[in-house]
């Protein structure tokens, strides 16, 4: 199979979803691998280590999607990449389906087969532990007086007390922020709606962090005194209610800062998304830092952990071809988006309205031993198509 590496050309971003390693991978398993030219650049990859490892580099990204069979890179889909999408070509980068009815509709109208990478994580994303990770760093950053912050440090100084961080959600993104605040010396508050989780990471952090249910009513009593709030919340996106409104930002004191890691819509009346060039801006006196791709800003090593996470997906399809490896792996199997003009995704069928069909029934394997995986979220849909 043609197997192929787009550069990815969001505003911002660095990443790759495939380094020379998972290329050397790749082809001793027979297949032929296209990098588009400057594919790797951004997180310190040249095209000559690439080819070192049996890549041909190709000029643009319609060589690519003209010539292979599977293309990938990191993030969704832009405008200008719909019209090369190709019948039966397999797709997989992180597609965001149910926030982006427009890519869904290109998908289902190019009749490709497209996987969302983001629900295909058995463990996590490394992605994920990197948004927190380096999104605790930004909120620091964001609290400095240069920034528009109050000007408090960590951990404090003599006789000057540290800051109180607020971590709402207590799964890989929010753990992967406390742990980063508890080393450096934050006071930190973990709030999560389940008491398992927040008992879990009471002892993951030896009982120095404290935990509470997460609710408006207590999310609303501790603000005023919290310095920086980090939303890493997976917010429902058919909600009716702000996790944190408007007059619940304003009794944040001046210069307190909120890092909308999640940067659903919905979750904070105040959010908007923003970019590494323009990263903050002020609302109600208060900070925001609503970057989406934050772990662009460490290219390097998130493209490693996230192209070797992703490497035994690509070999499963590429060795035993879609049906077999949704078989294998339920994760893949609930990842699968659209499939020759169907859509498969349940979220997004619930959320645009939108009919679906169940992967395991559109692939015909659904009285084979399949791989059980949770849903992806918990957003269900009886909307289906009669096949």
């Amino acid at each position: 199979m043609k197997f192929g590496l787009l550069k990815d050309i969001k505003d911002g971003e660095y990443r790759t979803i495939v380094t020379p390693a998972e290329v050397n991978a790749i082809t001793a398993d027979g297949h032929e691998v296209y990098v588009q030219k400057g594919a790797g650049l951004g997180a310190g990859f040249s095209d000559e280590a690439y080819a070192a490892e049996g890549a041909k580099l190709l000029d643009t990204m319609e060589d690519i999607y003209s010539t292979c069979d599977f293309v990938t890179k990191v993030k969704e889909l832009e405008p200008c990449e719909f019209g090369l999408l190709r019948e039966n070509q397999i797709v997989l980068t992180c597609i965001h389906p149910a926030a982006h009815p427009q890519e869904v509709q290109a998908l289902l109208d190019s009749k490709c087969i497209a996987f969302t990478a983001e629900d295909s994580h058995r463990y996590g994303s490394p992605n994920c532990e990197a948004a927190g990770k380096q999104g605790a760093l930004m909120g620091l950053e964001s609290l400095l007086s240069i920034n528009g912050g109050k000007g408090k440090f960590v951990s404090g100084l003599g006789g000057a007390p540290g800051i109180k961080a607020l971590v709402l959600g207590g799964g890989g993104v929010g753990r992967a922020v406390a742990s980063v605040l508890h080393a450096l010396g934050a006071w930190v508050t973990v709030m999560d709606i389940n008491i398992g989780t927040l008992r879990d990471i009471g002892r993951q952090f030896n009982e120095e962090v404290n935990t509470q249910i997460s609710n408006r009513y207590n999310i609303k009593k501790l603000l005023p005194e919290i310095d920086v709030v980090y939303n890493c919340v997976k917010w429902p996106k058919d909600a009716t209610e702000y996790m944190i409104d408007r007059e619940m930002v304003r009794s944040m004191e001046k210069g307190s800062v909120i890092v909308d890691i999640s940067n659903d819509v919905g979750a904070i009346e105040t959010f908007h998304e923003t970019t590494h060039a323009e990263p903050r801006y002020i609302e109600e006196g208060v900070v925001h830092y609503c970057v989406s791709n934050i772990p662009g800003a460490i290219a390097q090593s998130t493209s490693i952990a996230y192209a070797a996470s992703m490497l035994p997906h690509f070999r499963s399809i590429l060795n035993g071809g879609v049906a077999a490896a949704c078989v294998k792996d339920g994760f893949l199997r609930r990842s699968l988006t659209t499939y020759q003009g169907y859509l498969t995704h349940e979220e997004t069928s619930a959320i645009q309205n939108r009919p679906w069909v169940r992967p395991e029934d559109i692939l015909h394997i659904a009285g084979q031993r399949l791989d059980p995986a949770p849903p992806a979220t918990g957003t269900r849909s009886d909307n289906f198509i009669q096949l």
